[in-house]
């Protein structure tokens, strides 16, 4: 058989041979091959320390253009925006007839101090280039950033509060970091490995160039092996190969860069462990900074396949930005081809020059841009009829096999695990450390505070009129004002007043006093001072200069503090004062008997003051007390470095010491301080410090609900509201005003370990059941007549039954002094416990409810009668706006009688008023309900029943009802009636 061969047969695969071994060897010498493609051309108009500006087309001086300023992210080139030419970003954008600028961080490996940069070096420097480009064009810019690269335009914008710039776009920036971690892994295992880097190896070790990519290969290796293998089957076809030669050469090598350890650090700290881009409050050089600022419109590219920038984290910018408008564009592309190759080309840029050109009042918004929503509700059935395609496609082309097919049912069973175990984990220690407290253990709030300086010094402590202070800032100042009470004689033990508004200052007064050993006297600002300290057998005062004139007026000595050197002291004639800020620490030799941190568990740490007139409440806390309630509070909120807590309630209420400094301090959260209630002012700093966690009381958060600061569906950070005395009808207002977040109402004894919570939030009312590790509680009977514990038959305390109302006690730790009221041989002989001040009932499922405090039941002829359930029932009337109640003494009798004011636009009628009140039992109802035009609160927010009585009786009218038991309605109160009523 004779086989015949052509010359056509045989040559093509010898010129193909041929070529791909001419193409490999120029691949193998020079890194790839010469194209004939050039860059655009650029000047670079400004350099400094941290970046350049390159000016693309700089000879093209068309007036009128609308000018973008294009950021990268750190790891990848500048040369992004121009790696695929006249298809590329500068090429279509400035075909346009639009105005590039572009920000260029260069490389840290050759750049002057480049691997010590942090994020807010960077920041900085786009804000600085947006600075420059507003002034030589005279224009306002559209900020536009690729990946990191959009979230920095995010945070430049937010930095200088919008000025100069014009609209922001963004492609593949995530933003709510927990909605969609890279890849699909939970955030909680995420979070525990960029704490382990961010502490352990990023301080250490440079990410280099070479890392980052082999890093972003490593994430999507399918895609990373097609592209080889494409490159490798087409390496004889030059023409084919010639126009992604650029683009192929960026990924391969030259378009990434090193990654500083600071900036990388920063990244992980703030917005993956701690997602404050999504919930505001991230740091730009101690100054606290949130997505509110940011009023400008917003276009964000989605990447339907985008496992980097996933879509629910990149569309977190529509929570986490309430004040702009923003729009998306979802394209069919992975991360990459957002910004660069063929679909990049044809749609991506397209779409953003249309954008530009709307946004500057030229042409129509194109249907493919569309606002933004949350929660996209095609989103999972799309995304996964997309994502199958695209790896299905990815597969063929690649012949490699399935990879992520179980990835959404494993990373969701993995996120709930971790998360469930990470809440474990931290509530642990803090119960075991709870547990292992004795009378003898040193624990103080001093100490905590030395601890968490210890644990991360530069780690942010507390945030105040926008400026952050960190944990060493904070542990030296208390140091420092240790130093200045040592020099005017305090000493371990002395009682010392502070007469403070909320400040800084006075935190770390309260702080310093417990560092020394010595004892706070909690002091509220224009209370009786006189009669306080008397009480309280107090010193010396320190005082900030706004109460210098009231402190010097009790006679005592007094300390200023806070202000700074430069203010000006009114200090009275004659007044013994002493200004703290003018004391150098460095001059003051610390005597021998100092020891930092000397509070014992069972010694006294503070006193609470509260009331007035005859009517003074002291309660001493021992530092066991407070660090039960810090760790009982931390545990039940799970509040951890995440969250920000928000101080509303003031440092000398028990909220403000037991838990919201308290609770904070031991969950090693931020602290973010409230001058005072301000409801305009909380709605900014809600945002601008990320708050998380808002702590009240009383009836505080009636003022921010009345001043609509937060409108309905307005997104906020806010996930908890923790405090004590809230009504059920504000409880349900605060709840449907800020959904999600919930309500944690503790109840806490002070003297006695008696801490309950609600935590779950779902019986409104009910203050919870006893926190772990705090003292076991039990309910007795009481007769509130004779204020007589009932006994059984063998003479010990009978044990209520469900919903009978008794007084609640807790067992007595070997701190409490049980000679302020303590109980021994309750139940058992040598038993020990401490009394609370008031009474309860418990319901079957073990929750407990407040009725009243021993000494405000009403004593009617018909027996006791409880205030606390009328002035919940009244306040969850809609029209009420506050509510109190009382015996009103009539004769030889006393009547139940309630007072309330109507809510602003509301109306009450005597229908409401019986209504609600069927939800008590008859004989629990009070005889006359009233309205008064207002109620006067005390510095706590409390109504005041003292001024609603001292404002006189009510007065028979239209506005006063008197309870007819014969028809079970609330009836007008007669001149008549009223006169056989009160007789």
């Amino acid at each position: 058989m004779v086989v015949k061969f052509s010359t056509k047969s045989v040559m093509g695969p010898m010129q193909r041979l041929v070529a791909t071994a001419q193409n490999g060897l120029e691949v193998i010498r020079f890194g790839g091959l010469a194209s004939d493609i050039e860059s655009s051309p650029y000047e670079v108009v400004e350099r400094k320390r941290m970046y350049r500006l390159r000016h693309y087309f700089p000879d093209d001086t068309t007036p009128g253009r609308p000018v973008v300023v294009l950021v990268p992210p750190l790891m990848v080139s500048a040369e992004l925006w121009d790696v695929n030419a006249a298809q590329g970003a500068v090429g279509i954008l400035t075909a346009a007839g639009i105005d590039c600028w572009v920000v260029d961080f260069g490389s840290p490996a050759v750049e002057e101090g480049g691997w010590q940069r942090d994020l807010a070096d960077h920041v900085l420097a786009v804000n600085s280039a947006i600075d420059t480009v507003n002034e030589i064009t005279g224009r306002g810019v559209h900020l536009m950033g690729y990946s990191q690269g959009g979230m920095f335009a995010y945070q430049t914008t937010a930095y200088r509060s919008g000025k100069g710039v014009e609209s922001i776009v963004t492609f593949g920036s995530p933003v709510d970091i927990v909605a969609g971690m890279p890849l699909g892994l939970p955030h909680g295992l995420v979070s525990d490995v960029a704490e382990f880097l961010s502490g352990h190896v990023l301080n250490r070790l440079p990410i280099t160039d070479s890392m980052v990519r082999l890093g972003f290969q490593a994430l999507d290796p399918v895609k990373t092996a097609r592209a080889r293998v494409d490159f490798l089957r087409q390496l004889h076809n030059r023409d084919a190969l010639l126009p992604k030669e650029r683009q192929r050469r960026f990924l391969e090598g030259d378009g990434w860069l090193g990654y500083p350890g600071p900036a990388l650090t920063d990244l992980l700290e703030q917005f993956v462990q701690h997602n404050r881009m999504m919930l505001g409050g991230f740091v730009i050089r101690d100054q606290p900074i949130s997505f509110a600022e940011i009023k400008c419109p917003i276009l964000a590219f989605v990447g339907e396949v985008d496992d980097i920038g996933q879509p629910a984290a990149v569309r977190g910018i529509v929570r986490a930005a309430p004040n702009a408008e923003v729009y998306e564009a979802s394209v069919v592309a992975g991360h990459f081809g957002l910004v660069a190759g063929s679909v990049a080309s044809n749609r991506t840029w397209p779409l953003v020059r249309d954008w530009v050109q709307w946004a500057n009042g030229n042409g129509v918004l194109p249907d493919d841009i569309a606002p933004m929503v949350e929660h996209v509700a095609h989103t999972g059935r799309r995304s996964t009829l997309t994502r199958m395609v695209h790896a299905a496609a990815t597969l063929a082309e690649a012949g490699t096999s399935i990879g992520k097919t179980l990835e959404a049912v494993a990373g969701g069973t993995l996120r709930g695990s971790v998360e469930l175990t990470g809440e474990a984990a931290r509530a642990l220690p803090r119960l075991t450390r709870l547990g292992m407290i004795q009378p003898h253990t040193r624990i103080s709030l001093g100490s905590l505070m030395a601890e968490q300086a210890r644990r991360g010094p530069l780690r942010e402590c507390f945030l105040f009129e926008d400026r952050v202070h960190t944990h060493e800032a904070v542990n030296t100042r208390i140091d420092n004002v240790v130093r200045g009470l040592i020099s005017v004689g305090v000493r371990p033990a002395t009682r010392v007043g502070v007469v403070m508004e909320t400040r800084p200052s006075a935190f770390v007064a309260i702080a310093a006093l417990s560092r020394l050993g010595a004892v706070a006297v909690l002091l509220a600002p224009g209370s009786e001072l006189a009669q306080a300290v008397r009480l309280t057998d107090t010193k010396l005062l320190i005082a900030d200069p706004e109460n210098l004139r009231a402190a010097v007026a009790t006679g005592l000595r007094t300390l200023v503090l806070g202000g700074g050197e430069s203010r000006g002291l009114d200090v009275p004639p004659g007044g013994d004062v002493v200004d703290m800020e003018k004391i150098d620490p460095a001059k003051v030799t610390l005597p021998g008997w100092y020891r930092p941190n000397p509070g014992r568990a069972r010694e006294l740490a503070f006193i609470l003051v509260t009331g007035t007139g005859d009517r003074f409440d002291v309660k001493y806390v021992t530092n066991h007390r407070w660090a039960l309630s810090a760790f009982g509070t931390a545990t039940a909120a799970d509040l951890d470095r995440r969250d920000t807590v928000y101080c509303l309630a003031p440092l000398h209420h028990s909220s403000g010491l037991l838990v919201s400094l308290g609770g904070a301090v031991a969950g090693g959260s931020r602290i973010a301080l409230a001058r005072s209630l301000d409801p305009a002012r909380f709605a900014e700093e809600v945002h601008r410090y990320g708050v998380t966690v808002v702590t009240y009381t009383w009836t505080m958060l009636r003022d921010i609900l009345d001043a609509d600061a937060f409108p309905n569906g307005h997104p906020h950070p806010i996930r908890l509201f923790i405090g004590s005395g809230m009504p059920e009808g504000l409880w349900r207002r605060t709840q449907d005003r800020f959904s999600p977040a919930r309500v944690l109402e503790f109840y806490a004894s002070i003297e006695g370990d008696v801490v309950l919570a609600n935590v779950s939030g779902h019986k409104v009312g009910s203050k919870g059941r006893p926190v772990p590790g705090t003292a076991k509680v039990e309910l007795i009977a009481y007769d509130s007549l004779t204020e007589e514990i009932l006994i059984d038959d063998a003479g010990f305390a009978r044990r209520c039954a469900d919903n009978e109302v008794g007084l609640l006690i807790g067992t007595a730790s070997d701190t409490v002094d049980l000679s302020r009221g303590g109980l021994r041989g309750v139940f058992a002989p040598g038993d020990a416990w401490m009394p609370t001040e008031n009474l309860f009932r418990r319901d079957s499922d073990g929750d407990y409810w407040l009725m009243d405090r021993r000494d405000t039941v009403i004593h009617t002829p018909r027996g006791p009668v409880y205030t606390h359930p009328i002035v919940e029932v009244l306040n969850d009337i809609t029209a009420t706006d506050m509510e109190v109640a009382y015996g009103l003494p009539a004769g030889d009798r006393i009547l139940a009688v309630a007072a309330l004011s109507i809510r602003t636009g509301y109306r009450l009628e005597p229908r409401d008023i019986s209504e609600a009140l069927r939800a008590l039992a008859p004989d629990q109802r009070p005889d006359i309900v009233y309205v008064v035009d207002d109620i006067p609160r005390s510095s706590t927010y409390r109504p005041s029943t003292r001024a609603v009585q001292a404002a006189g009786n009510p007065q028979p009218g239209e506005r006063t009802w008197w309870y007819n038991r014969d028809t079970d309605n609330y009836e007008i109160l007669t001149a008549d009636l009223a006169e056989r009523l009160f007789a």
